[in-house]
């Protein structure tokens, strides 16, 4: 016991100077939380008593992490609003259908010419095409954007794409591990998982009276406990149906947002949010092997230039469709573009099935660029809009006829230049 103690706390150390340094240089902690976890882990030296591989606490860092993605996306439902999220439900499922089909086209498409079999290049869709909820809602936290017009499309095409994992799931998993995949079997999986977020958003919205008195608790620890109570049971049976735990701690912050004690809420979850989102992020990065990335660098490096790309060109055809700014629709790109969680349970699945060993690398490398990217390139993107007008212009004035002086200014200019 007394090594596991030690070693948390040395975990704990370890990320309050990511969170630290991160907060110095006025960037999200998320890179920095990721990148010293892979500095440590299970490759890092043993320093006397103080082992930095984590070899104790291994899986107790991960669960914690597990709670730190509930808590994220529980408290950004509190944050939203579910009566604009069902109102805007037509132009989310268009924007998310947008979406999914541009990147899955491009992640399948990289997968061929690479030149990989067909499930692997399944397998590689799949990872390219699922944005991280836990980092999205961290980029939003960091840069204070919950309230923004955006946010209503980030959050519905996250929930779109929980959807479409569940179909796809259903399938690659058929596809890989048996060998064969029931349409009937893909259809039920995914329309369990649209009736299950559909439904508790519906009845959520009917039954906020009644939760307004149910949650009517004087003592701050009762009220606590209820609603941790209330957010695990709800995350672990939309997991046995095969929704992600994280969408359904999104959905029960969607819903409790709409009562009198959603300000309440917020402000006692806060130290929960930000300390296990913390160890989620450090012990992501404790999952990654670096010293097995080299082989797969080209095809992670090349693979991210084709997710920036994509996601760019998604989110301003879908932002520009929901009557957002070029800057929203910029800000929509960049935060979905974090890949994390949903990639790596992706490439467990081909090492389950045998697939190419290569791909457990690319994934690591691959959701280690974005990971890192997605908030640098959010945290820029007033800045970098910028940049792309003024380069638009100058590119107009380089390539654009020039007109005929009139003659009298050609005879001044000849002067001057005599002169």
């Amino acid at each position: 016991m007394d090594n596991v103690i030690l070693e948390i706390g040395l975990a704990l150390v370890l990320i309050a100077f990511a969170v630290s340094l991160a907060h110095k240089l006025g960037l999200s902690n998320v890179p920095f939380l990721i990148l010293i976890g892979m500095a440590v882990g299970p490759h890092a030296p043993q320093i006397g008593v103080f082992d930095f591989r984590f070899i104790e606490t291994q899986s107790l860092i991960a669960f914690m992490g597990r709670m730190g993605v509930l808590f994220l996306l529980f408290y950004l439902g509190l944050e939203s609003n579910v009566t604009r999220l069902i109102e805007a439900g037509r132009s989310i499922l268009a924007g998310g259908s947008l979406y999914v089909g541009l990147n899955f086209t491009l992640g399948s498409t990289f997968g061929y010419l690479a030149g990989f079999p067909l499930r692997e290049t399944l397998i590689i869709a799949g990872i390219t095409t699922v944005s991280s909820s836990a980092i999205v809602a961290k980029i939003l936290f960091d840069y204070r954007r919950t309230a923004n017009r955006e946010t209503e499309l980030i959050l519905g095409i996250t929930m779109f794409e929980d959807v479409f994992l569940a179909v796809y799931l259903s399938l690659i998993s058929g596809i890989i591990l048996s060998g064969a995949s029931s349409i009937a079997g893909v259809a039920s999986s995914g329309g369990i998982a649209l009736a299950f977020i559909v439904g508790l958003m519906v009845v959520g919205r009917w039954a906020t009276p009644l939760l307004n008195r149910l949650f009517r608790i004087s003592s701050n620890e009762v009220f606590v406990i209820v609603i941790f109570a209330c957010l695990f049971l709800l995350a672990g049976l939309g997991e046995t149906i095969h929704v992600a735990e994280s969408i359904g701690a999104l959905l029960l912050g969607l819903i409790l947002g709409e009562t009198e004690h959603s300000e309440r809420m917020e402000r006692l979850i806060v130290p929960f949010r930000d300390s296990f989102g913390a160890i989620f992020f450090f012990g992501f990065g404790l999952s990654i092997d670096p010293f097995s990335l080299g082989g797969a660098a080209w095809l992670a490096v090349a693979a991210a230039l084709l997710s920036i790309v994509g996601v760019v060109i998604a989110g301003m055809i879908v932002g520009a469709r929901a009557k957002l700014s070029p800057v929203g629709s910029l800000n929509t790109s960049f935060t979905l573009l974090a890949r994390g969680e949903f990639s790596i349970i992706i490439v467990n699945l081909a090492i389950a099935g045998g697939l190419l060993t290569v791909l457990q690398p690319f994934a690591a490398l691959y959701v280690l660029i974005l990971a890192s990217a997605s908030p640098l390139l959010a945290k820029e993107s007033d800045r970098i809009y910028d940049l792309y007008l003024r380069l638009t212009l100058r590119l107009k004035k380089l390539f654009s006829p020039r007109k005929k002086k009139p003659a009298d200014e050609e005879a001044e200019e000849v002067e001057e230049v005599e002169g």
